[in-house]
C-alpha cells in the first residue's frame, strides 16, 4: 500500500488520473460485457448455509465496495492474506516485504449466490486479472490478483474457471491470477472497513472504484443490489 498515492496531493492526483485512463482502456472489454458463467460450479444450497471466499485484486477499498453490492453477500471484510499474522498491518504490508496481498473476505449465502458467481463478479468488474502485481495506479505484490481457496471444491471451481476463460480468450492478455490455499486472513484496521461507503467523494474512490460499482450494475444487473451490506465494525477490527 502506498500512502503517498492514497493521500492525493496534486502530483499524486494527476498521476492517478493518468493511471486510471490507461487502466480503464485496458479493461474496457471486461467491464462492457458479462464474461461467461463458470462451467464448473457448486449447485445452489437447498438449506440455510454460509460460505466464505478470500479474494485479492488491488486496493481492498474498491474490492470491498463492489462485493457489498452483490446479492447474496452478507458480509465483506477488508484485510490481508498470504503472510504472517504478526506483520499483517497497514504500514508493514506497504513495504512489500511481508508477502501479504490486500484482500477481502466475502461471506455469502450459497442458496442465493454460488462461488462461481462470486468469481464471475471478481473477473468481470472487481479488478483486472491480467495485470501482474498492480491494479490501476497501485503497484506491488500486495496488489496482486489471487484467489485464496478455502476448500477442495473452491479450488476446483477456481482453476476450472481460469482455464475456461483462458481457452475462450475472454481477455486480450493472459490471466495472471494466482490460486493458493488460504493460510490465514487478518482483518485490516478499522478505518479501512467500509471506506468506500464512508468516503464516496474521496478522489481515489471516485476515479478508481465507483466506476466498478457502476459496471456491476450495468454488466450484471441480476447480481446487483442498490443498498450495500455494511460491515458492523467492532473494537476488534
Amino acid at each position: 500500500m502506498n500512502p503517498t498515492v492514497r493521500s492525493f496531493g496534486v502530483l499524486a492526483l494527476l498521476a492517478a488520473l493518468a493511471g486510471v485512463a490507461l487502466h480503464e482502456g485496458a479493461k474496457a472489454d471486461a467491464i462492457d460485457k458479462a464474461i461467461p458463467v463458470a462451467a464448473v460450479d457448486a449447485p445452489k444450497a437447498s438449506a440455510p448455509a454460509s460460505e466464505t471466499a478470500v479474494l485479492a485484486g488491488g486496493c481492498f477499498w474498491g474490492m470491498q465496495g463492489v462485493f457489498e453490492h452483490v446479492r447474496g453477500v452478507t458480509k465483506v471484510v477488508s484485510g490481508y492474506s498470504g503472510g504472517a499474522k504478526a506483520t499483517a498491518h497497514y504500514e508493514l504490508v506497504g513495504t512489500e516485504m511481508t508477502g501479504h496481498a490486500e484482500s477481502i473476505q466475502v461471506t455469502f449465502d450459497p442458496r442465493v449466490v454460488s462461488f462461481g458467481e462470486i468469481l464471475r463478479v471478481y473477473f468481470s468488474v472487481a479488478h483486472d486479472p491480467t495485470e501482474l502485481n498492480r491494479q490501476g495506479p497501485d503497484s506491488g505484490a500486495s496488489y496482486r490478483s489471487e484467489i485464496f481457496f478455502a476448500s477442495a471444491m473452491q479450488e476446483k471451481i477456481a482453476r476450472a474457471y481460469v482455464a475456461q476463460l483462458a481457452a475462450a480468450h475472454t481477455f486480450k492478455d493472459p490471466i495472471v491470477t494466482k490460486i493458493e490455499k488460504v493460510n490465514g486472513f487478518y482483518p485490516a484496521e478499522g478505518y479501512h472497513q467500509d471506506f468506500l461507503i464512508h468516503n464516496p467523494n474521496y478522489p481515489y474512490i471516485v476515479f478508481n472504484d465507483l466506476p466498478k460499482i457502476a459496471a456491476l450494475k450495468r454488466v450484471l444487473p441480476e447480481m446487483y443490489r442498490d443498498k450495500p451490506v455494511m460491515l458492523q465494525t467492532n473494537a476488534g477490527l
